[in-house]
């Protein structure tokens, strides 16, 4: 028993540096095996590169073991599915929120590109000359940046009548108009309407108004004013008094529109010289024929008496063509006493007459309202001529 207790410490400590063996020889075979399965991975997040040995297994793995939380919009290189391999290259990068608001309508977006020009293109949106960008094209985008593009519209302009094509990205006309430095005055009209919002290939009319006063002379005819004369032979005149022109002042509001007058309205009247009355006697003296009994007058001989309606008129009467020449082309400018205009059914042209309280006369004109038994009697004067009324007279029809 003795010799036994000596060999079991001896025994013991034979048998512990196997076992210790073994465990270290298992321990090592892990840690090989555990270093041969890490891989070496290049990662590029947010544009920091990183060089990571790593166990995970797949691309997810990793990116929970780097902490990196892979959102919606962010751009990842390989897919979270993936297994990971050595030498591995893998970029991240995280998406940026911006804000584009396109003529007032705001859109969220998100993007991993680095500049707003790059975001414009990546998103098809064209920014052409005469538009306005809030931002530099060439800026790094940082993430909640706002961005403000105002689309420019093509407007025809016309004001007071000169036209011309503009590019704006105002919003209303009213703001068009700031923009060019154009201001409306009280009476101008503007087509659209100012609050009108601007589109594109718009046309904008602006009307001119403007009243000015004008004063102008006018000169008013003499009346011609006849006074029987006993002395003289019926049939007969003579002026005992040339008449004069008088002279009034009229003043005119006159409305002008893009410079040409539109409207003119009198305001008023100032006599400056009263016209003098043109009078001429009238002969009421008849002689009888005692031979006859055909009533003399000078040579000619009454061949009809009619009695008609008889009323006056002038060449430059409203509704007269201003030539002063009677249907025969008779001058009444230059020779305004007797003539008479008929119906050429009734006095044919060119039929001498005697009329009572006018004098001899010749059928020379004709007028659209004389029909049948009625004569309009010329008389120098559109004053005398509408003094004259309407009356019932005799006319002999000479030879």
């Amino acid at each position: 028993m003795k010799n036994l207790s000596k060999l079991l410490p001896t025994l013991n400590k034979k048998l512990v540096i196997p076992v210790v063996s073994v465990m270290m020889l298992f321990a090592f075979v892990a840690y090989v095996t555990f270093e041969a399965t890490e891989s070496a991975v290049e990662v590029t997040a947010n544009g920091e590169k990183q060089t990571v040995n790593t166990h995970a297994e797949t691309v997810a793995d990793l990116m929970q073991e780097l902490e990196i939380n892979v959102g919606e919009h962010d751009a990842l290189s390989h897919k979270t599915t993936e297994l990971i391999t050595n030498d591995m290259e893998i970029v991240y990068e995280k998406a940026k929120e911006i804000v584009l608001t396109v003529d007032g309508d705001a859109t969220t977006y998100y993007t991993t590109e680095d500049t707003v020009a790059t975001f414009l293109k990546d998103e098809n949106i064209t920014v052409e000359k005469h538009d306005e960008l809030s931002v530099d094209a060439s800026k790094t985008i940082e993430d909640g940046l706002d961005i403000t593009l105002e689309k420019a519209s093509k407007v025809t302009l016309n004001d007071g009548g000169e036209e011309k094509e503009v590019w704006t990205t105002t919003a209303t006309v009213e703001d068009l108009l700031s923009s060019q430095s154009i201001t409306l005055n009280e009476l101008d009209r503007i087509e659209p309407k100012e609050t009108e919002r601007v589109t594109d290939e718009m046309t904008v009319t602006i009307t001119r108004v403007e009243k000015v006063t004008e004063v102008v002379e006018e000169k008013t005819d003499y009346a011609t004013v006849k006074k029987n004369d006993q002395s003289l032979k019926k049939g007969t005149e003579q002026v005992v008094k040339s008449g004069e022109k008088g002279l009034i002042e009229k003043e005119y509001e006159v409305t002008l529109e893009n410079g040409e007058e539109v409207d003119r309205e009198l305001i008023s009247e100032n006599v400056k010289k009263e016209s003098k009355d043109r009078v001429v006697a009238v002969g009421t003296k008849v002689i009888q024929n005692t031979a006859t009994n055909t009533v003399s007058r000078g040579d000619s001989k009454t061949k009809k008496t009619l009695y008609m309606h008889a009323t006056a008129y002038n060449w430059d009467c409203r509704t007269c063509s201003g030539s002063g020449r009677t249907a025969t082309g008779y001058n009444l400018k230059e020779n305004p006493n007797g003539v008479i205009a008929v119906d050429p059914n009734v006095i044919p042209l060119g039929t001498k007459v005697y009329v009572e309280g006018y004098g001899y006369a010749v059928a020379r004109d004709t007028g659209g309202n004389i029909k049948g038994n009625r004569i309009d009697v010329h008389l120098p004067s559109l004053a005398a001529a509408m003094r004259y009324g309407w009356k019932r007279v005799k006319v002999e029809i000479l030879e």
